[in-house]
């Protein structure tokens, strides 16, 4: 498949994680479990938090399977493998051994399990037999790094046929569909099975091991990610056109799922629920890709720069906000101001700590970042 730069989508990688960096720093404010709590708690925030939370991560997974088209057009399935490994696994390990303990030891410190100082915690705590939470050794936020490689290798010889047969039935039978008026919203349906076969059985804990809700979900997200891709300007023309009546959608739809969240369990509320809650998810995506097709496929030194920043990025972010928050939380300040502060000093140490790594080849390696000379985006 020949390699087309789509500037829009690198865009798009680099405003979804930095959307996840202010998502987290709104974790620390809203009711919801995480790893440290402000002394005071935000409601108001609960709604702009949800509205984030349902497309953000499957628009990910759907922009990092339209990647991996881009990554295996040019590689043969062991080469693709060990590009895979090296850019995800070795990223992985990296951050669990050295930057996720940070974080650890602060939940501990904060539930008093915890006592000594960090270097006598790292030393004898945290490489403990059990995984988190019942030890300390944890992945946290990276826990999209491990489901996106066991993706990558599970659908690896599918891609592979698609690319050697790249007029096959399948692609054809999809195209047309997302070629017709709508068509594309019945891509919904095994994601409305998924939810209601595993959901209720399945609650998502990021821990891979028994996360069968979750891992079948993205699966299907990071699968439409490759399939897009693989419909070239037929998606393209389909989110184009789409768009306004996607963003209204969205919009209605998220309105109705926002009204049933708190509405007593019928059999009617839980099919409002879903069914508004899969429509959001698929319309706000649409709409996202389309305004972007739109407004962003434009090339940027800006945006190259960015896009060879947000890894490090993502694997430095929240062990930053984490820290930050430890000396924040007890703090008499206004949610507001705490709120913009952490933002402010989660970009600038995540920043500054990539232009550190960046200009060694060992610690390009390490965090996944791309030596300048081979980077080429996708």
């Amino acid at each position: 498949m020949k390699n087309v730069r789509r500037y829009d989508l690198d865009w798009l990688r680099v405003l979804v994680f930095a959307l996840l960096i202010i998502y987290h720093v709104g974790m620390f404010f809203v009711p919801w479990e995480w790893h440290i709590k402000n002394n005071e708690i935000s409601e108001s925030l609960t709604i702009p938090m949800l509205f984030l939370n349902q497309w953000r991560i499957p628009l990910l997974f759907i922009i990092s399977g339209m990647g991996t088209c881009f990554a295996l057009s040019k590689r043969t399935w062991w080469q693709f493998v060990k590009e895979r490994h090296n850019r995800l696994m070795v990223p992985l390990l990296v951050g669990m051994i050295v930057v996720v303990a940070p974080q650890v030891y602060i939940e501990r410190i904060l539930d008093g399990s915890a006592t000594g100082n960090y270097l006598d915690f790292y030393l004898y705590d945290y490489f403990t037999k059990k995984p988190y939470p019942e030890g300390n050794f944890s992945w946290h936020h990276l826990w999209f790094l491990p489901y996106l490689f066991i993706y990558s290798i599970l659908l690896s010889p599918v891609f592979i046929l698609f690319r050697k047969f790249p007029q096959n039935i399948f692609v054809h039978l999809m195209r047309k569909l997302i070629s017709t008026k709508g068509g594309i919203f019945l891509l919904l349906l095994p994601l409305l099975l998924i939810f209601l076969l595993l959901e209720p059985l399945f609650p998502v804990t990021h821990s891979l091991v028994g996360d069968w809700y979750y891992l079948a979900l993205n699966f299907i997200f990071f699968f439409y990610g490759y399939l897009f891709i693989s419909f070239k300007n037929a998606f393209w023309k389909m989110v184009n056109r789409c768009r306004k009546t996607a963003l209204a959608i969205g919009m209605i739809s998220f309105f109705i799922f926002i009204l049933s969240i708190n509405q007593p369990e019928t059999n009617l509320q839980r099919a409002i629920y879903v069914i508004s809650k899969f429509l959001n998810i698929g319309s706000w995506i649409i709409a996202i890709f389309g305004y972007a097709a739109k407004y962003l496929n434009r090339k940027s030194k800006l945006v190259q720069y960015c896009n060879r920043a947000v890894y490090p990025f993502y694997i430095f972010h929240q062990t930053v906000t984490v820290v930050a928050a430890y000396y924040l939380y007890d703090k008499d300040l206004m949610i507001g101001i705490k709120f913009i502060i952490l933002t402010i000093v989660t970009f600038l140490v995540s920043w500054l700590l990539f232009e550190i790594v960046k200009r060694s080849k060992i610690t390009c390696i390490l965090f996944g970042i791309k030596p300048r000379k081979d980077f080429k985006g996708w």
